[in-house]
């Protein structure tokens, strides 16, 4: 963690984390507002949730994370950029969904380069599979959406698969989604593309009962 980062992990902008506990949040106490909330898993060092956010201040954001140099940079960000509509929880995501995340709540979930563990002894760490994505799919509400990205081909088609059979959730296309121009390019994706990989794209729907 470099040193700007550790002060805003320490400083005035740990006003936006939450921690974790054991008991559903109140968003509209949190945000102060009855804005729709987006949950992020993943956010890494944060600069797309941060101009997602800036872009977008009539919506909320909730970025769940355990990597401590990333906090502290989002942090950072929120503090220079002075955006307000960001929380942070650093905690394990299953854990934050199954605790913390009242059913039926938010407007979107994004998931952005997950880790695409490509070992096949190691595909049971990958976020984007069963069950988890049933507990997801519960924590949408109706016509909310889930946008995963990966530039991870194989991780793209094993989603696609997963997310299909997610009871609850239905494909916005007939297979990946075309690029979402709101979503801002990171570094790591600029690098990824002038490496050749190839960017997959997923947006699913909450079903309406």
């Amino acid at each position: 963690m470099s040193n700007a980062q550790r002060r805003s992990y320490e400083g005035p902008a740990s006003r936006y984390t939450v921690p974790f506990a054991k008991g559903l949040l109140d968003l509209r106490a949190l945000f102060g507002n009855e804005s729709p909330v987006t949950v992020e898993i993943g956010f890494g060092m944060g600069l797309a949730t941060a101009v997602i956010a800036q872009e977008n201040p009539g919506k909320n954001y909730i970025g769940v994370e355990v990597f401590r140099p990333g906090i502290g940079r989002l942090l950072w960000e929120i503090e220079k950029r002075e955006i307000p509509n960001i929380r942070i929880i650093e905690h394990d995501a299953v854990e934050v969904f199954a605790e913390m995340i009242p059913p039926a709540s938010l407007a979107g979930i994004h998931i952005f380069f997950p880790d695409p563990w490509p070992k096949k002894r190691h595909h049971k760490r990958r976020l984007v599979k069963r069950p988890f994505t049933e507990l997801l799919a519960r924590r949408l509400r109706p016509s909310g959406y889930l946008y995963m990205v990966t530039d991870w081909v194989e991780y793209g088609e094993w989603a696609l698969g997963e997310l299909s059979a997610t009871t609850g959730l239905r494909n916005g296309y007939e297979s990946f989604a075309p690029h979402q121009d709101w979503r801002p390019r990171t570094k790591f994706e600029t690098k990824g593309l002038q490496k050749n990989h190839e960017v997959r794209e997923l947006l699913f729907k909450a079903e309406v009962p």
